[in-house]
C-alpha cells in the first residue's frame, strides 16, 4: 500500500493551520507536507509534529509574492538574488523540522524573454539550490504544473523536467510527480512513471476534474495504487487535492484503500 502524507494546505481547512496536525494524526496519517513553512515559528511547527508523531515530508521553497499571484521565481534573471536568500531560509527550516525534500516552483515565464534565457537562470538556480541543500543531506525537486491552473507556468512536462535535470547535471535533484496535473497535461499517468521512474522522488494526487479527492473525476485510482506498488515505489504520496465538501467526508477512497491493503495482507499471510 502507498504511504500517504496529509497535504495541510488543503486539507483540514476546517480549522487554523495549526490545528489541521492533530487532525491529520487523528486520521491516520503519520507524514504531512504542505506548500509553505516560513509564516510560522521553527519551533512551533516541530512541536506540532513532534506532539502528533508526525514526519514532515516536504515543503516548498520560498516562492515569491504567492497572495499576490507569483508562484516561484526560480527562471526570473532578476530575482537571483532573493532566490538564494530563499535556499538559505529553506534549510533553515528543513533541518529544524527534519524534512529531507524540498520542492523548487518554476515560476510563470515573464513575457519579453526567450526560453533561452529563461532555462539558463532556472538551470544556474537549480545548479546552486542542489549543492546547497546536498550538503544538508535535503533533496531538491522540480514540479510540473499545467497551464491550465497556471497559465504561463515555465515547467510544464515531466520530460522537460528530466532534461533539465540532465543539463544541471546533479544527483540531488527529483522530480515531484503530480497525478493531477500530468492528467491535465499528457494523462499516461503509469506509462509516464515507468519512464521517470529514478528520478521521481515524490508523488502527489487529485483527481481530475475539479482537483478533489480520489474516486471523484476519471483517474482509476485503484489501478494507480496498484501500479505504483507494482513498480516498487517505496516514496511518500501527498494528499494534495481539495476535498468536495469537508475533509474528514472525502476520505472514503481512503478508507477503502486501506481495507483493501488490510485484506491482501491476510491473503498473504494465509498464502
Amino acid at each position: 500500500m502507498p504511504r500517504f502524507a496529509a497535504n495541510l494546505t488543503m486539507l483540514f481547512n476546517e480549522v487554523p493551520f495549526l490545528d489541521r496536525f492533530a487532525l491529520a494524526a487523528k486520521a491516520g496519517f503519520t507524514a504531512v507536507e504542505y506548500l509553505f513553512p516560513y509564516d510560522f515559528d521553527r519551533k512551533v511547527l516541530r512541536s506540532a509534529l513532534d506532539d502528533h508523531g508526525l514526519t514532515q515530508v516536504l515543503h516548498n521553497l520560498p516562492a515569491g509574492d504567492w497572495a499576490g499571484g507569483e508562484r516561484g521565481i526560480a527562471v526570473l534573471p532578476d530575482r537571483v538574488d532573493e532566490f538564494r536568500s530563499g535556499v538559505a531560509s529553506a534549510i533553515d527550516y528543513a533541518t529544524a523540522l527534519g524534512c529531507s525534500q524540498i520542492n523548487c516552483l518554476s515560476g510563470i515565464a515573464p513575457s519579453g524573454l526567450s526560453d533561452a534565457v529563461l532555462r539558463a537562470t532556472f538551470v544556474a538556480n537549480l545548479k546552486l539550490a542542489a549543492n546547497e541543500l546536498g550538503r544538508h543531506g535535503i533533496r531538491l525537486l522540480i514540479e510540473p504544473i499545467n497551464r491550465f491552473d497556471i497559465p504561463g507556468f515555465y515547467l510544464n512536462t515531466v520530460d522537460q523536467a528530466a532534461s533539465i535535470i540532465e543539463e544541471v547535471g546533479s544527483d540531488n535533484l527529483f522530480i515531484q510527480y503530480d497525478l493531477y496535473h500530468q492528467q491535465r497535461t499528457e494523462g499516461e499517468l503509469i506509462g509516464t512513471f515507468r519512464k521517470h521512474q529514478d528520478r521521481i522522488a515524490h508523488i502527489q494526487l487529485a483527481d481530475n476534474p475539479g482537483r478533489n479527492e480520489p474516486g471523484t473525476g476519471e483517474i482509476n485510482y485503484p489501478f494507480v495504487f496498484g501500479a505504483l506498488d507494482a513498480a516498487g515505489y517505496d516514496g511518500f504520496i501527498g494528499c494534495e487535492y481539495k476535498p468536495r465538501t469537508t475533509t474528514t467526508e472525502g476520505f472514503g477512497w481512503l478508507v477503502a484503500e486501506r481495507a483493501a491493503e488490510k485484506g491482501a495482507d491476510i491473503i498473504r499471510i494465509r498464502s
